[in-house]
């Protein structure tokens, strides 16, 4: 899979931290060594704001990293402002969404917990429109389109040569939400259980003889890059969304993810759920 800009940005904010502490300089000691401040060289690490490639060259000379190194970091901080497909959209999108964008069109992996909604990835047009009728009670018409548009567009990293794995723990509830009405939730369902037939799609039920659980306050995602730094969290929250990257919150969620797994019904049951659902509605 190709990395994109937010990958890129984030690895060498990364890189770069690692080599100064090697190096066993602080933050202003190395700024002062090439000519920036302690502040810009803290947000080049902390992966926030645009970054000079010239100062990342100079900072991997000052740090006595290998020419490997250096050409690799000075090549991610060239690439980092290429922008994604979303950018070009006419009409303006929510940050969160923006930024949720931005992550899914570089990750290797995706772990969903749904526990209100079938995850967006794996909608149909019909489902996700009603459920952005409900949810947008603000919003016109037309900004509903809008969104389901990207929602649709998004769908397309499932088709590309490589995509990343997307790992879904549904909670019964959600399979039973009568979303839209009976034809539009039938069809949902039976176009999920089509998408457990691809390879890189994983679906288990989490169903209510299971009782409480690891994930009782809500729906989440753990957005997976290439290697576990890069990975985030997004937790669903009324009007938006949260990212959250820190490594005690990463473990916190890939913890519940797991548990959640062990607790839901293997691939085969949950297939079988799914299919006795969508017949019953």
């Amino acid at each position: 899979m190709a990395v994109g800009p937010t990958t890129r940005r984030r690895q060498l904010g990364a890189d770069l931290r690692r080599l100064r502490e090697l190096k066993g300089l602080t933050l202003e000691e190395a700024g002062a060594r090439v000519g920036i401040s302690k502040a810009t060289l803290s947000r080049y690490e902390t992966k926030e704001g645009t970054v000079k490639w010239p100062s990342v060259d100079a900072l991997c000379r000052e740090y006595g990293a290998t020419e490997e190194e250096r050409a690799a970091l000075v090549e991610l901080a060239k690439g980092a402002k290429i922008q994604g497909w979303w950018r070009s959209l006419a009409d303006p999108i929510p940050e969160s969404m923006n930024l949720m964008l931005t992550l899914e069109d570089e990750v290797v992996r995706e772990d969903h917990y749904a526990c209100m909604y079938v995850p967006g990835l794996l909608q149909t047009r019909a489902y996700a429109e009603a459920v952005h009728q409900a949810s947008e009670v603000q919003c016109g018409e037309r900004e509903v389109q809008h969104m389901v548009d990207i929602r649709m567009k998004r769908q397309e990293l499932l088709d590309r040569q490589e995509p990343p794995h997307i790992w879904c723990v549904i909670d019964e509830a959600a399979l039973r939400r009568q979303v839209g009405g009976h034809e539009v939730m039938r069809r949902q369902l039976e176009h999920l259980l089509a998408m457990t037939q691809r390879p890189h799609i994983t679906v288990q039920v989490l169903p209510f003889a299971r009782g409480a659980h690891a994930a009782a306050v809500g729906s989440f995602a753990v957005l997976r890059g290439q290697t576990p730094e890069l990975d985030v969290v997004y937790v669903d929250l009324l009007g938006g969304g949260l990212f959250m990257e820190k490594p005690q919150e990463l473990e916190r969620y890939r913890l519940a993810f797991e548990y959640l797994s062990a607790q839901a019904l293997d691939f085969e049951s949950s297939a079988d759920l799914i299919d006795r659902i969508s017949k019953e509605s």
